[in-house]
C-alpha cells in the first residue's frame, strides 16, 4: 500500500453558483463545482506535489460520481470512497451578491456523507500517512461521523499520526453550545490547531489571539488566523504574528481557510521553520480569495514560489 503524506476525509457537496450580483431566488443559471472542506485541503496539497488520500461516503448518482471523479482526476487519491443507495449525495448553492455578501445554502440533511462511520474507516491506510486532516465539520453532520472522527483519531494516535485540526465551526449544522464540548475534545488531542479569531475566542472564551493560543497549549502548534492580517502562532517557547499578504482584488473568500490549512500542512512536510510554515499558509489563503470557486484557486508549486517571490503574475500576459 502506498504511504500518503496526509489522509482526510469528510463531506464533500456539489456546489451550485447563481449569475452573479443576483438573489438566488431571480437566478435562473448556475454552474456546477465541488465544494468541501478536507478535499479542497486534499486537491491544495496535491497540486503543491504531496501525496494526499481524501475518502467520504457519496450517494450513487450522478452528483456523488461527478465529485469521486472530479477530485480523483486531481490525483488525489480515492480508493476509499464508498458509494450508498441508502442517502443522496448533499448539494449546497452560492449566492454572490458581491464579494462581501456571500450566503451559502445547504441541502445536506441526511446526506450519504452523514451516513459515515467508524466500520468505514481502514485502519492500515490511516496509519500509513504521516498527518490526519480533520475539521470540525464532519462531527456536526451525524452521531456516526462523531464516532467516526474520534475513532480516526485513536487510529492516528496508536500509528503516531500527527493530527491537524481546523475547527471550522459551521453554526448551521449545530449550536456553539453543541459544537463547544465536542471540538474541544479534539483540539486536545491534536498537534495542530488551526482556529480563526472568532473561533479561537468561541473556543477559549479569550479574547486576544497571545490568550487563545495559550488556552490551547504550549505543546502543539497553535496557528490563529487573523484574515488579511495575517496569523499568529505559539509553539513551546516560540510564538510571534507573521504578516499577511495584500489581495489586489477580492474575489471569493470562501475556501480561504483551507488553503491556508494546505499551505501550513505542506510547510511542515517541508520542514520548514514555523515563520515561514505560516508564510506559505498565508499565500495560499491569498492566492485562493482572487479566484472564484473553492478550489479554483489553489496553487500548483510554481504558482505559489512565484507568488512568495512577489511576481505579479495575474497581471502579466503569458505568450
Amino acid at each position: 500500500m502506498k504511504e500518503l503524506d496526509v489522509v482526510t476525509f469528510g463531506e464533500t457537496m456539489v456546489l451550485l453558483t447563481s449569475e452573479p450580483m443576483t438573489p438566488l431566488e431571480y437566478s435562473s443559471h448556475f454552474y456546477k463545482q465541488i465544494g468541501g472542506a478536507e478535499s479542497n485541503v486534499a486537491i491544495g496539497l496535491q497540486r503543491l506535489g504531496h501525496s494526499v488520500g481524501w475518502f467520504s461516503k457519496l450517494g450513487n448518482d450522478p452528483f456523488g460520481r461527478y465529485i469521486h471523479k472530479f477530485v480523483r482526476g486531481e490525483g488525489v487519491d480515492t480508493s476509499r470512497c464508498i458509494y450508498t443507495d441508502e442517502a443522496p449525495t448533499g448539494i449546497f448553492f452560492k449566492e454572490k451578491r458581491s464579494s462581501t455578501d456571500i450566503k451559502v445554502y445547504y441541502y445536506r440533511k441526511q446526506s450519504a456523507a452523514s451516513l459515515l462511520s467508524p466500520d468505514d474507516l481502514d485502519e492500515e491506510y490511516i496509519g500509513r500517512a504521516k498527518f490526519l486532516h480533520l475539521t470540525g465539520i464532519t462531527p456536526a453532520l451525524s452521531l456516526s461521523c462523531r464516532e467516526a472522527v474520534f475513532k480516526a483519531i485513536e487510529i492516528a494516535k496508536k500509528y503516531k499520526v500527527k493530527i491537524v485540526f481546523d475547527p471550522n465551526i459551521r453554526l448551521k449544522l449545530w449550536t456553539l453550545e453543541e459544537a463547544r464540548p465536542v471540538l474541544l475534545v479534539i483540539a486536545a488531542e491534536a498537534d495542530v490547531v488551526l482556529p480563526g479569531l472568532d473561533e479561537g475566542e468561541w473556543l477559549s472564551g479569550r479574547n486576544t489571539p497571545e490568550e487563545i493560543a495559550r488556552f490551547f497549549g504550549n505543546e502543539k502548534l497553535v496557528i490563529i488566523k487573523l484574515g488579511e492580517q495575517g496569523a499568529y502562532y505559539r509553539f513551546k517557547c516560540e510564538s510571534g504574528y507573521v504578516k499577511g499578504f495584500a489581495v489586489p482584488q477580492l474575489v471569493d473568500p470562501v475556501g480561504a481557510g483551507d488553503g491556508f490549512a494546505a499551505g501550513v500542512i505542506s510547510g511542515l512536510l517541508r520542514n520548514e521553520s514555523i515563520p515561514d510554515v505560516v508564510k506559505r499558509g498565508n499565500a495560499v489563503g491569498a492566492i485562493v480569495v482572487g479566484i472564484n470557486g473553492d478550489v479554483e484557486g489553489l496553487p500548483n508549486e510554481g504558482e505559489l514560489e512565484e507568488f512568495l517571490q512577489g511576481a505579479v503574475h495575474h497581471r502579466d500576459v503569458k505568450r
